[in-house]
């Protein structure tokens, strides 16, 4: 089972050029679903699962990200105001029991990067890792046992989707290649929602290090790296045409992600 302290720590500093329609005015994460930015989705599923504590891995506009969760209490509130004695009373609370931490990565850093200023934030402990953009309904418990059982340095959720995302192969329960983005297969590929030990740190040079590309694939031939088979939904949102497709299942109440 999921411990009460363990943290989901999100990528979300990424310029979504290929969903520009959008993220021209916010951070791709930020794009809504419904009347919810898809990182509010993420993160009421993990909060299913457990997990109250977060860190926004922030860079490309990340200062929407900061005013949404600023103002986050309030809009959540029925309020008493009282203009003249400038006094707020807060009649009914509906807030989520989350802790966030926003983390200002910088705007030009990579994946690796970004996780690597989180180091002391995180801590020495295991943690979930995902992206911003990506939603599923793989079961959390289940990718954590996995994690446990092989020992690895992180787990990797393998789905298996169209092409056009990079692809994993096996031997047995590890990975033994991670090739990112490659055009045309049909396999397994990342599909996000990581469990890392905090050895992976030390896969971690600098901000150029693209997590996809030398830590994971070192891992993959160290076999170091665990997979997770999730045969169910997953979806990220990286089109407009992607946005459409799940705005629909939010508002036609068919939403995989949605255990809540």
């Amino acid at each position: 089972m999921i411990g009460k302290d363990m943290k989901a720590v999100i990528f979300a500093g990424g310029l979504g050029t290929r969903l520009s329609e959008e993220t021209n005015i916010k951070p791709k994460p930020m794009v809504e679903l419904g009347e919810r930015p898809i990182l509010w989705h993420i993160m009421k599923f993990f909060s299913t699962y457990g997990v109250k504590e977060f860190i926004v891995l922030a860079g490309y506009k990340g200062e929407v990200i900061k005013k949404y969760f600023l103002s986050y209490f309030y809009l959540q509130q029925d309020l008493k105001i009282s203009l003249k004695k400038n006094e707020i009373k807060i009649i009914r609370n509906d807030s989520e029991d989350w802790i966030i931490t926003i983390l200002d990565t910088g705007q030009e850093t990579m994946t690796g990067g970004r996780l690597l200023r989180a180091k002391e934030v995180i801590g020495n402990e295991r943690f979930f890792l995902t992206y911003g953009d990506g939603l599923s309904d793989v079961n959390l418990n289940k990718l954590l046992d996995t994690h446990l059982n092989l020992s690895s340095l992180a787990t990797v959720t393998a789905v298996r989707p169209k092409g056009r995302f990079g692809s994993l192969s096996f031997s047995g329960d590890y990975v033994t290649k991670f090739a990112e983005k490659i055009e045309d297969q049909k396999g397994w590929i990342n599909g996000g929602f990581f469990v890392c030990e905090p050895g992976i740190f030390k896969y971690l040079e600098d901000d150029f290090t693209v997590f996809e590309r030398d830590p994971l694939e070192k891992l993959a031939l160290e076999k170091k790296l665990g997979h997770y088979k999730h045969n169910g939904f997953w979806q990220c949102m990286d089109t407009l045409n992607d946005k459409k497709n799940l705005v629909s299942l939010w508002v036609e109440n068919r939403a995989p992600w949605k255990i809540w």
